[in-house]
């Protein structure tokens, strides 16, 4: 959820970039699907936007860590079209990050391309105010998910975001809590906001906003 995003704009002084290696390859996922993360280091991920201050994203005990200290957007270093992404989430109470897709690597990807909320929308501190287009599983400030599978602050969650050409679906814990059709949105001030939404292809990756949370077992499938 967006709750302070001026140091992430095109305006601000230029970002301090870590390009870091390839990816490498684990045994063990679902066929035709391709791991994102070894486990033990950030190859073939760069984090930009990173906090001058803090950690940015660490690793620990095989999965990427969002530390309270941390944040900006780590992305991958391969750019995806259309494809299946799936992985592990875990949050600290109030935890609140994001999954970019057909990310840019400027600007604010909420809007430069699409942000799927990751959010513990029930915590005290958001849940009397935010909107449903805000709440875990929205593409932020366009198209609200379903409420009522996301699993207490502490434990893990399945997640699966699928985008298809101009659909998008999210799954959560095994029930599908989106199915976005981007060509019904025709709202000219939503598509004004979110020139994002018309991106064909782009990177996966964290958007930290200073909260713990924990992704492990991430893996993706490339679709035609």
């Amino acid at each position: 959820m967006r709750t302070r995003r001026a140091s992430l704009g095109l305006t601000a002084a230029l970002p301090s970039i870590l390009l870091l290696g390839v990816l490498t390859p684990a045994l063990g996922v679902e066929e035709g699907f391709t791991p994102l993360f070894d486990g033990e280091s950030l190859d073939g991920w760069m984090l930009v936007y990173g906090k001058h201050s803090g950690r940015g994203y660490i690793v620990e005990n095989g999965s990427i860590v969002c530390p309270a200290d941390g944040g900006g957007n780590l992305l991958t270093r391969e750019e995806f079209a259309n494809f299946v992404f799936r992985f592990e989430f875990k949050m600290e109470p109030g935890g609140n990050n994001g999954i970019g897709i057909r990310a840019p690597l400027a600007g604010d990807i909420a809007y430069s391309g699409m942000e799927i909320q990751i959010l513990d929308h029930d915590h005290p501190k958001y849940k009397d105010w935010i909107k449903p287009v805000q709440r875990h599983g929205s593409i932020y400030d366009v198209v609200p998910a379903k409420t009522g599978f996301l699993k207490p602050a502490g434990e893990w969650n399945d997640e699966e975001i699928t985008a298809n050409g101009r659909r998008i679906a999210v799954k959560l814990n095994g029930t599908v809590i989106l199915d976005a059709d981007l060509d019904t949105i025709k709202d000219p001030e939503v598509l004004k906001k979110h020139p994002g939404l018309a991106r064909t292809t782009g990177r996966i990756g964290f958007l930290g906003h200073g909260t713990r949370v924990e992704f492990r077992n991430l893996r993706v499938k490339k679709l035609p």
